[in-house]
């Protein structure tokens, strides 16, 4: 006997939507049409599952695991803002500053309270250009030529006067005197223009006289351009009269500034110092200030 199945009855049962058993028929025998892989669209006539309802266990599970989330989130804030209030809150003496690491090896500098500020003076500067330099060379070397030959005439009149009789004095009885004997007339008063004396040639270390009485205002051994020199002030017949011996052998004098001295008193010995090119003595006389010619002076007045 054959066995009868209701194709209906295979159907799937489903909640019924107002569809007809002709319209399921139909839906069973039409063959399924292939359409593109498109995610299917559920009608809304198809009722769709209820939620599988959660259990009470799940939801007291999951509150202690957002309680620990929100905690470390409020404990990181925290932290953000702490530790750079805190740092900012250390006081400035737990920093060392660069000077303080170095305050071991710094220098210092004490002014005593005594110290003077020193001017600078221009002059005391000196020339480093070649020429400059040169001309100082040559200017040391002739003043070491200088000093020997000093050195030379001044042991030269060591032997002088320790061969002459220092108590000697010049030959005459007058009030002046001739301060030189056994001499040879040289240049006179104004020769080459600016000569204001006399010029007496002799040997060097002929004896040198006061020509008058009188006190000794310059004794020097270099008096400018006379060299070593002595000058004598006198009172002569009621004027002041200013005798001055020139380029005389160092080391030759015998009279000092200050010291009185009689007419015809042996005061030096003849040479060559200053701007002298021979053995001389240059001889010059003021009255009252005025120059006047030494060489008259003397013959009008010597004796």
């Amino acid at each position: 006997m054959a066995e009868h199945t209701d194709p209906v009855a295979d159907l799937p049962e489903v909640p019924a939507t107002g569809q007809t058993r002709k319209s399921a028929r139909a839906a069973v025998a039409r063959p399924a049409r292939r359409t593109p892989q498109t995610p299917a669209v559920v009608s809304s006539a198809v009722a769709r599952p209820a939620p599988t309802p959660r259990s009470s266990s799940f939801r007291r599970g999951k509150k202690p695991l957002r309680s620990a989330v929100i905690l470390s989130m409020v404990a990181g804030l925290v932290a953000t803002v702490a530790i750079p209030a805190y740092a900012a809150s250390i006081p400035a003496a737990e920093t060392m500053t660069l000077q303080e690491m170095s305050a071991a090896d710094n220098q210092s500098l004490v002014v005593a309270s005594n110290a003077n500020a020193e001017t600078l003076d221009r002059s005391s500067y000196s020339a480093t250009t070649a020429e400059e330099i040169q001309k100082k060379k040559d200017q040391e070397a002739a003043a070491a030529a200088a000093a020997e030959r000093a050195r030379q005439l001044a042991a030269s009149a060591n032997v002088a006067v320790s061969s002459i009789n220092l108590n000697m004095t010049a030959p005459g009885s007058g009030e002046v005197r001739w301060p030189i004997t056994n001499y040879v007339l040289g240049r006179g008063l104004w020769d080459s223009g600016y000569h204001q004396g006399v010029d007496l040639l002799a040997p060097q270390g002929q004896p040198i006289f006061a020509a008058a009485a009188g006190v000794v205002s310059v004794s020097s051994e270099s008096y400018g351009g006379y060299g070593v020199g002595i000058v004598i002030e006198h009172v002569i017949n009621g004027q002041k009269v200013s005798t001055t011996y020139g380029h005389m052998t160092y080391g030759s004098r015998q009279v000092q500034a200050g010291q009185t001295v009689a007419a015809g008193q042996l005061i030096g010995l003849v040479g060559s110092t200053g701007s002298s090119t021979a053995n001389h003595l240059h001889f010059e006389v003021h009255i009252n200030g005025s120059v006047v010619d030494p060489y008259a002076w003397l013959q009008q007045n010597a004796s």
